[in-house]
């Protein structure tokens, strides 16, 4: 079967995608039913399966088709969410447990990546850059907390702008923060080949199997649009940005949030490290954040911009271009051959949310941009948690999630409001 719903990315164009596997045609049973195919259930379903369960994966497209296949590949340290609010919602003994966890992530993604042989270009190294001195104090402050109560040695700061051209060629930045333990890589191939473990271990994978109704209680299940279901002993919900109002419950509690990607073309090995020289991964520190990396074929990877509504922005390419050029003005010339987009799912408070809705069926969700490294642990708790050592899921667990305020239809443009103030504190110096 053909991919009639891909997504014309620059990371899908570079690789060779296997043929769309199944749709589940009967009815069948499984110890555990994922739903979702992406990093949440693909991770998910290989703990499982390394676990000696028998495990059933439902994609309702094909794997990799929403953000796990489309987005800036980063590799980042910790959460979202500062710890001074995981502190306040948990307490600093399972703050750092929470921050461990997080860390345990991505030496879960190295070994993933030597183990089964994914082919991803995973690499390491990773600068945020400041434009103002108000982000250098905050850079300051955020590695003395981090060494001090988290026990993370691998931030330095980055103190003036010649020092940040060592790590980014631009005249914007005045400084930074490198981090030593983060990294990047190629996300769609990352997640195909978690696909391919899955498999090899045993998971069951169908595509083009959209799940239109779960079943909660002592008997869970899932059942497709097609008909046929899926009747487990546990259920994981692994929809993310995508779960429409499967769970309507859940969805209050996210938000899906449009951001955005370009490619340029090959610039040649040279001139590709003259923007890049470490060749890592660079985020600047705004809250509506660019964030860009370099393609193993010596492409710019350029991602930002976001949108609250199910609508492209306008002019979007000419508006990538725009927010290119302020970092690197000397790419004048140069056009993007590829521009795409995605959903992420954030939370209020920019926390993951795992939890349960009952016994039998558990849920993740909500990584707030970071979802390439805490997929990797959410699995790994997930799976620890229907094996029946729920210790490391329940910290997660307790971390309290409000629902958007303004219900369906009244939350995104309220959303929109207070992002504006977010906008407008960017540019405070």
């Amino acid at each position: 079967m053909k991919h009639e719903d891909a997504i014309d990315s620059y990371y899908r164009a570079s690789l060779s995608v296997p043929p769309l596997r199944p749709s589940l045609q009967e009815s069948v049973q499984a110890d555990v039913c994922v739903i979702g195919g992406g990093y949440t259930g693909l991770s998910t379903a290989l703990e499982l399966a390394e676990r000696g369960l028998d495990v059933v994966l439902l994609e309702a497209r094909s794997i990799g088709w929403g953000a796990s296949g489309r987005n800036g590949g980063q590799v980042c340290s910790g959460f979202s969410a500062y710890t001074d609010k995981l502190e306040a919602a948990v307490g600093r003994e399972d703050a750092r447990r929470l921050f461990d966890m997080a860390e345990e992530a991505k030496t879960i993604i190295r070994n993933r990546v030597e183990t089964h042989d994914i082919a991803c270009d995973l690499k390491w190294g990773y600068y945020l850059a400041a434009e103002r001195p108000r982000e250098l104090r905050d850079v300051e402050a955020w590695q003395e907390d981090w060494a001090r109560n988290y026990d993370y040695h691998q931030l330095k700061v980055v103190p003036t702008a010649e020092d940040s051209r060592r790590h980014v060629n631009s005249p914007l930045y005045i400084g930074g923060i490198h981090d030593a333990g983060a990294g990047h890589l190629h996300p769609l191939a990352y997640c195909l080949g978690l696909a391919r473990a899955a498999e090899t271990a045993g998971v069951r994978i169908f595509e083009q199997s959209p799940v239109s109704r779960i079943k909660r209680g002592a008997s869970p299940g899932a059942q497709t649009e097609s008909g046929p279901e899926v009747h487990a002993k546990f259920l994981v919900m692994a929809c993310n940005a995508h779960l429409g109002q499967l769970v309507p419950e859940l969805a209050r509690t996210i938000m899906p949030v449009g951001t955005y990607m370009a490619a340029t073309p090959p610039l040649g090995e040279s001139r590709a490290a003259e923007l890049i020289p470490t060749d890592e991964a660079v985020a600047d520190l705004k809250f509506v954040l660019n964030y860009y990396r370099l393609s193993a074929d010596h492409r710019l990877l350029f991602g930002g911009r976001v949108s609250y509504s199910t609508m492209m922005p306008p002019d979007l390419p000419r508006a990538m271009r725009r927010s290119m050029l302020r970092v690197f003005p000397q790419l004048a010339e140069v056009d993007f051959d590829y521009v795409w987009g995605g959903y992420v799912a954030i939370t209020m408070d920019r926390a993951p949310h795992l939890g349960r809705l009952d016994e039998t069926v558990y849920f993740a969700q909500g990584y707030s941009g970071q979802g390439v490294s805490l997929s990797a642990i959410a699995g790994r708790v997930l799976a620890e948690a229907i094996s029946g050592q729920a210790a490391r899921f329940d910290i997660f667990a307790r971390l309290p999630h409000q629902p958007f305020p303004g219900g369906r239809f009244l939350r995104t443009p309220m959303l929109a409001l207070a992002m504006l103030w977010y906008r407008l504190r960017d540019l405070m110096p």
